[in-house]
């Protein structure tokens, strides 16, 4: 059966949102809360399947449910010094097959009262993915450049993004032609609208062109981390067949 088209987030959305943000506490949003179910959960879904087809055309490799993508509004106190218990943006995320949601380049979106963004790339990776990725720029630059300097990833998000340290990390090597691009900690692209934009019936084709034009990076990321990963598969795979013996 054909997903039917998505639209645009609805403008009782956002302003659920701006109402919200006033009104952060529990018995507020209960009494609303059949107004979050209808305008800001459902659409989000409805985007989700919608995009789950459109990835079969181009990016058959990233993970788009309900369940994987879409995050909760419900806001984690238990270590914040801010205890309003809900967010004041509504979020999803599609994730690489293979990896968990918050492991490896992704695609993600959002919508709050400031702005629209959306973007992907490899937020919080862990050591191990971090250093793998640094050696696959280190052995192939030529692609890494090819990528960022296409004209329509320059065009769409202008540059590379993301935390960077001061230095080459030790091990590297500093004269390396892609030594800058060593020193990051993330590599994100992003753009950035006014949040109204995401009720028009442009939304949903910059959402896609924008998916469309961070897919190279997001999977010259993803191919070490992967094969950082079935080389501990087979790694453990074999020490416990050794253990069997």
């Amino acid at each position: 059966m054909k997903q039917k088209a998505f639209s645009a987030f609805p403008d009782q959305g956002l302003q659920f949102l701006h109402s919200l943000k006033r009104n952060n506490n529990r018995d507020w949003f209960h009494s609303h809360k059949s107004i979050y179910e209808q305008y800001v959960k459902q659409p989000m879904t409805e985007l989700i399947a919608a995009l789950a087809q459109e990835f079969q055309k181009f990016a058959p490799e990233m993970l788009a449910s309900p369940k994987v993508s879409a995050y909760r509004i419900y806001r984690d106190t238990r270590f914040s010094k801010d205890k309003s218990p809900y967010k004041t943006h509504v979020a999803v995320v599609f994730p690489r097959s293979g990896l968990g949601k918050h492991e490896g380049a992704g695609l993600y979106l959002h919508i709050s009262t400031q702005e629209l963004l959306i973007g992907g790339g490899l937020y919080m990776p862990l050591p191990e993915d971090l250093n793998a990725v640094r050696n696959h720029i280190v052995d192939h630059p030529d692609r890494f450049f090819a990528i960022l300097e296409h004209d329509r990833f320059r065009k769409i998000f202008g540059s590379l993004g993301g935390d960077r340290l001061q230095r080459v990390p030790q091990g590297f090597p500093v004269d390396h032609v892609a030594a800058d691009y060593l020193k990051y900690k993330q590599f994100l692209a992003a753009r950035n609208f006014p949040p109204r934009v995401a009720t028009t019936p442009r939304f949903y084709k910059l959402v896609l062109e924008t998916f469309q034009a961070i897919l190279p990076l997001v999977r010259f990321l993803n191919d070490p981390i992967l094969r950082t990963r079935r080389l501990k598969k087979r790694q453990e795979a074999f020490l416990n067949l050794g253990a069997d013996v």
